[in-house]
C-alpha cells in the first residue's frame, strides 16, 4: 500500500493536527507531500516540547514524517507566484486555512481549478457553508464542545470533559484522507477533478449522533437521545486488586462465559442478565456485579481467566505502559531511526497491512525549509529566480529582526 498513490503529488497547506493527520495518511499510501510552511513554521513545531535541536517537537515529528518542507512567506507576491508554479505540477491541494483567507491568496477552489481543472482541491473548515457559524475559527477543543463530545461526560459524570487527545482532529483528518482518495479514484475513471470541503463541526456532530441519536431517530421520538449503557457512570475500566482492567461482554455467550469465569454460574439464568436486552435494561446492576467481582483478584489472574473463557479483556494501559506493551514490540510498531539533525528518534510505523506487511514509515520529518530549493527547482524556477526569492525573504527577515531589536 505504500505505492498505492505513487505518482500523486500533493500540495499541503495545513498545520497543527487535523490537516497533517490527513496528509500523513496519504503520504503513507505513497503520495509525494510538499508541505508549505510560513517563516515561523507550523505551530506544531513548538507544541508538545522541543527536540534536541529545538527545531521541532515530538508531535511534529510523528505527524509530518514522509513530507518535504518548503518555507514560503505567502504575504509576498513573489512567494505566491512560486507557490502557483509548484501547484501547477500537483494533483491535490489540501488546506485547513479558512476559505476567506484562501480566497485572498488566490488559492480558493475556483482560482486553483481554473489553472488545473483536474485538480482535487480540498479544504478542511470549522463549519460548513450556509450556517450561522461559517467563518469562525475552530480548534479541536472548540469542536469537541460544540459537537457534543465533551458534553457526553456531562451526561455521564455531571461535568463536561475534553477527551485527553485531539480526537476531532484525528477523526476529521482520517475522513479527509478517505475523501481525497475517493476523489482520486473518481478522477482516474472520469478525468475530472473536484472541490472538496470537510467541515469539522458537521463531521463530528454526525460522528456523535450516529452513536447516540438512538430513540430520537424515529418520528415521533421513542425516547431521549443517548445510549444509556455507554453513558452509564459505571461503564468504566474496572479496578482489580492491584490495577485496572477493561472488560466487554456484549453477546449472550460472552456474558454467560464471564459469569462462569467469576464463579457466578448461577446467574446465567437470572432474568436480569440472561439476554442482551435484559442486561441493557439492568445495566447498573450488571456493571456493579462486574466491579465487585474483579476487585477480589489481581489483574494477572483476571487476564488469564478471561482469556481462557474467550471474554474480551485487556489491561488498562497508561501512556508509560502502552509504550512498553509486548504486543506492540513484537509487531514492530515502534522503530528506531536517525534524524539527520536531531539524532536517534523513535518513529511509529503505518499500521495498515497490505498482503501481511505494513508500509515503510518513510523519511523523518524535515526541519523548516529543508526542501525549499529542491522543490522550487523541480517546479521550473531557475537558479537565479530561486536565489532572488530566498534573498528577498532573508532581507525581510533581517529588517523584521532589526525592528524587534529597536523596539
Amino acid at each position: 500500500m505504500n505505492d498505492a498513490l505513487a505518482g500523486i503529488k500533493l500540495l499541503d497547506l495545513t498545520s497543527v493536527v487535523v490537516g497533517p493527520a490527513a496528509t500523513l495518511r496519504l503520504a503513507d499510501l505513497g503520495a509525494e507531500v510538499i508541505k508549505i510552511e510560513p517563516p515561523a513554521g507550523d505551530l506544531l513545531r513548538t507544541l508538545g516540547g522541543p527536540s534536541p535541536s529545538g527545531k521541532l517537537s515530538g508531535k511534529y515529528l510523528h505527524f509530518n514524517r514522509h513530507k518535504r518542507s518548503v518555507c514560503l512567506d505567502l504575504k509576498r507576491l513573489s512567494a505566491r507566484a512560486a507557490l502557483l508554479r509548484i501547484l501547477a505540477g500537483c494533483d491535490v491541494f489540501v488546506s485547513n486555512v479558512r476559505p476567506e483567507a484562501l480566497a485572498r491568496l488566490g488559492l480558493d477552489a475556483a482560482s486553483c481549478r481554473s489553472r488545473r481543472p483536474d485538480l482535487i482541491h480540498c479544504v478542511i473548515t470549522g463549519y460548513g457553508p450556509g450556517g450561522a457559524y461559517r467563518g469562525r475559527p475552530a480548534y479541536d477543543s472548540v469542536v469537541q464542545g460544540v459537537s457534543g463530545v465533551a458534553g457526553l461526560a456531562l451526561r455521564r459524570d455531571g461535568v463536561p470533559r475534553f477527551a485527553p487527545l485531539l480526537l476531532c482532529d484525528h477523526v476529521v483528518g482520517e475522513i479527509t484522507a478517505g475523501a481525497i482518495s475517493a476523489a482520486l479514484f473518481r478522477r482516474g475513471r472520469t478525468g475530472e477533478g473536484c472541490a472538496l470541503e470537510v467541515p469539522m463541526f458537521e463531521t463530528m456532530a454526525a460522528f456523535v449522533l450516529q452513536e447516540h441519536l438512538g430513540p430520537r431517530s424515529f418520528v415521533p421520538p421513542l425516547g431521549p437521545a443517548g445510549d444509556s449503557r455507554v453513558l452509564d457512570p459505571e461503564n468504566q475500566p474496572l479496578a482489580t486488586a492491584d490495577g485496572w482492567i477493561c472488560v466487554t461482554s456484549n453477546s449472550d455467550a460472552q456474558a454467560h462465559a464471564f459469569l462462569r469465569a467469576i464463579g457466578r454460574a448461577e446467574l446465567v439464568d437470572d432474568p436480569r442478565f440472561a439476554t442482551v436486552g435484559q442486561r441493557f435494561a439492568h445495566a447498573r446492576e450488571w456493571f456493579a456485579l462486574r466491579a465487585e467481582a474483579l476487585r477480589q483478584r489481581d489483574t494477572a489472574h483476571w487476564l488469564e481467566v478471561l482469556r481462557a473463557a474467550d471474554v474480551p479483556a485487556m489491561p488498562c494501559h497508561t501512556l508509560e505502559t502502552l509504550a512498553e506493551d509486548e504486543h506492540l514490540a513484537e509487531v514492530g510498531l515502534f522503530q528506531a531511526e536517525c534524524h539527520p539533525v536531531d539524532g536517534a528518534i523513535t518513529t511509529i510505523r503505518p499500521t495498515i497491512l497490505a498482503n501481511g506487511e505494513p508500509a515503510a514509515p518513510g523519511p523523518p520529518a524535515e526541519h523548516l525549509g529543508w526542501s525549499t530549493t529542491a522543490v522550487l527547482a523541480e517546479a521550473g524556477l531557475s537558479a537565479q529566480e530561486i536565489a532572488g526569492l530566498l534573498a528577498e525573504g532573508a532581507a525581510l527577515d533581517g529588517r523584521a529582526a532589526a525592528r524587534d531589536r529597536d523596539a
